[in-house]
């Protein structure tokens, strides 16, 4: 089984130009994340996937893999199909360009548990949410799930609500962080769907799989990421990165 991981990076992001390009420490954003995911044992081959020639020229810089893709793509999920349509990969992993801390380990695990579920199309990386901020920050999007660990629904706003008369005081919720794996077939199916209605309320992709029946197996970890979104974002991991 051939596992391929993509990193997606574009320039001109809407809450932060360049934001893969900035420095976190000694190194820019994306050479963080590609340097983390090159420790995962899972993956077989890491492609960066970039439109842009600043982002392509510092990731020769510090010698990754990086490909020249097409500037019509509306998402980095696209920019990840077109370098899957290109290379015989089963599984295909959708590295964020602007989750620094997301670990070796992490990505080892979500492969792993993914690898074993038959019915499962694509999934994803949640954690418990530790900071009371965290449940009505629009940046931390929430998820929640079935029983049988598949998402139920991805949102910006804080999930599940608790109402005054609920019998639970105090629900776990979940946040999702940003990694996908995806059985090469269901992601060159997704990408050909036009954006749905909920996706363009939430600007949030996955909800597009959600609202055509893709099964996506939500898995639990306990390591904590900071995505980047904004130059705020970018201090906060500058006082984790020093702790």
């Amino acid at each position: 089984m051939r596992i391929l991981g993509v990193i997606p990076a574009r320039y001109d992001s809407t809450r932060f130009p360049g934001k893969v390009l900035a420095y976190l420490g000694d190194k820019p954003l994306i050479q963080w994340v590609y340097e983390n995911a090159k420790k995962a044992g899972s993956l077989a081959r890491i492609i960066i996937a970039t439109d842009d020639k600043r982002i392509f020229q510092a990731a020769k810089k510090f010698k990754a893999e990086v490909w020249m893709t097409s500037s019509r793509h509306n998402s980095g999920t696209e920019r990840v199909a077109e370098v899957s349509q290109k290379i015989k990969a089963s599984i295909i992993v959708n590295i964020q360009g602007d989750e620094p801390f997301l670990k070796a380990n992490m990505i080892n695990c979500l492969v792993r548990e993914f690898s074993k579920d038959k019915e499962a199309e694509m999934a994803t990386l949640v954690n418990k949410i530790k900071n009371f901020d965290d449940l009505d920050d629009p940046n931390v999007v929430k998820v929640v799930f079935d029983k049988n660990g598949y998402a139920l629904y991805f949102s910006r706003s804080r999930i599940p609500f608790t109402s005054p008369q609920s019998t639970v005081h105090s629900p776990q919720s979940y946040k999702h962080l940003g990694i996908y794996v995806y059985k090469r077939k269901a992601l060159l199916d997704f990408v050909k769907l036009r954006p749905s209605s909920l996706e363009k309320i939430e600007k949030l992709e996955q909800l597009r799989a959600l609202e055509n029946r893709f099964k996506i197996k939500v898995i639990k970890v306990k390591e904590d990421t900071i995505g980047i979104d904004t130059s705020r974002d970018l201090e906060r991991a500058e006082r984790w990165l020093q702790r």
